[in-house]
């Protein structure tokens, strides 16, 4: 299969992972109407296996569906800035880190923590615009949130890494 068919039928993979795994488990925030939920794994898992680039089309994507198709309107920009923005760093961070086996997994955990402070930073700043300085009650949750994605993306990330097409994918020699 020729590699740029390949990017796009991945890219879509993690798309349609990043809507479900954010929409199938949720777990309420009080006082901000948010929720937290797994799907912070898959997108920096995005930018991990797909690069810098398709891994911010696919978490962005994915994670502005999840937002559609869940009635969150308003965030779908936000949320297709910040999930891909996260995707791309992560992606660029493995891309210069992963020589070998314990800087992959140092380069996935640097990607969580970017996750950590993206969606806390950039959802508050957002928000500020929408709901004024209430909008630092949703920080507590969305760092809870992003600990989860790098604790789940630190779990998945051999168990995909170990599939050999994935694996090839995420070589830095072969990231776009």
């Amino acid at each position: 299969m020729n590699t740029n068919l390949k990017k796009i039928v991945m890219a879509a993979l993690f798309a349609a992972l990043a809507c479900v795994a954010t929409m199938s488990i949720r777990i309420p925030t009080p006082g901000t109407n948010g929720y937290i939920h797994p799907g912070d794994a898959i997108v920096i898992l995005s930018g991990v296996v797909l690069g810098p680039v398709w891994g911010l089309l696919a978490a962005g994507i994915g994670s502005a569906m999840a937002d559609l198709l869940g009635g969150y309107f308003v965030y779908v920009p936000i949320t297709f800035a910040v999930k891909g923005l996260i995707a791309l760093f992560a992606g660029l961070v493995y891309q210069k880190m992963a020589t070998d086996k314990k800087k992959k997994y140092i380069a996935v955990l640097i990607g969580g923590v970017i996750d950590i402070v993206l969606v806390a930073g950039g959802y508050f700043i957002c928000e500020y615009f929408l709901y004024g300085a209430s909008a630092a009650a949703s920080i507590p949750a969305n760092i809870i949130q992003g600990v989860g994605g790098l604790v789940i993306s630190i779990i998945l990330y051999p168990i995909l890494i170990a599939i050999p097409d994935i694996n090839q994918m995420a070589s830095p020699a072969k990231a776009q």
